[in-house]
């Protein structure tokens, strides 16, 4: 008797569960509720023809739609190119390219340390960027005459639309590029900063109009990668000046 009495009474002493583990317990009775809640009427997950269906979440207080994949690949959103995309895209490769040839002159004509690892960190930047945006192109070749600006290549084999410094803001003239080249030193280092300033900030508002009218996500992506690493770049610049 004492010692059924001490057993009962170690069991009332027990502790109770540790918040951990009734965390864990909520979450999996939650799960159980999730996985009850994605099955359809009969607790079947299939469709009246027997077909697999697919659960579509709804907004907050509404009931998760029971979708079959047409319906799905219907409902998903459309982010197919349009004229904006692919005339970001086509730019913005001419314009990283005209950014790789300033910032080759770095080495042998720049007289601060700091302007030689700026031209060095553009290099490493956007030299990847253009080999995405030539895939991205290669992959979304433009079909029709983009319903865009006047500047955008009319046909894929028309000229390319980068070499309209004009139409892309930024963009240093060849009168620019030739007296950056003849440069040294420290004037090399105040015309590479005042003319890359200019061009990353060309760069950056190309990113926004992308993001304003275009439809793909890549692109979107994209877009988003340049106005982050170069409006960094362009506080930068500004500092060293």
């Amino acid at each position: 008797m004492d010692m059924a009495k001490d057993l009962r009474g170690r069991r009332r002493a027990l502790p109770a569960p540790p918040v951990r583990f009734a965390a864990v317990a909520a979450a999996a009775a939650g799960l159980l509720l999730t996985l009850a809640g994605c099955q359809g009427e009969g607790g079947s997950d299939r469709a009246e023809d027997g077909r697999a269906t697919i659960v579509a979440p709804g907004r907050p207080g509404e009931k998760a739609r029971h979708l079959t994949p047409e319906e799905a690949a219907k409902a998903k959103p459309d982010d197919s190119p349009n004229a904006a995309d692919h005339t970001y895209v086509s730019h913005m490769i001419e314009h990283h390219r005209q950014a790789l040839t300033m910032s080759a002159l770095a080495p042998e004509r720049a007289a601060a340390d700091g302007v030689k690892r700026l031209a060095e960190r553009i290099t490493a930047a956007q030299r990847p960027e253009i080999g995405a945006m030539e895939k991205w192109l290669a992959r979304h070749p433009a079909t029709a005459t983009p319903t865009a600006p006047a500047t955008a290549p009319a046909t894929p084999g028309a000229p390319a639309a980068g070499h309209d410094h004009g139409a892309m803001p930024g963009m240093a003239t060849e009168r620019q590029l030739a007296e950056l080249t003849a440069a040294r030193g420290p004037d090399f280092d105040r015309l590479f900063l005042k003319l890359m300033t200019a061009h990353h900030e060309g760069a950056v508002k190309m990113a926004g109009e992308a993001l304003a009218g275009g439809n793909n996500v890549a692109v979107e992506e994209m877009a988003t990668e340049v106005v982050a690493t170069q409006s960094a770049e362009i506080h930068r610049m500004r500092a060293m000046g």
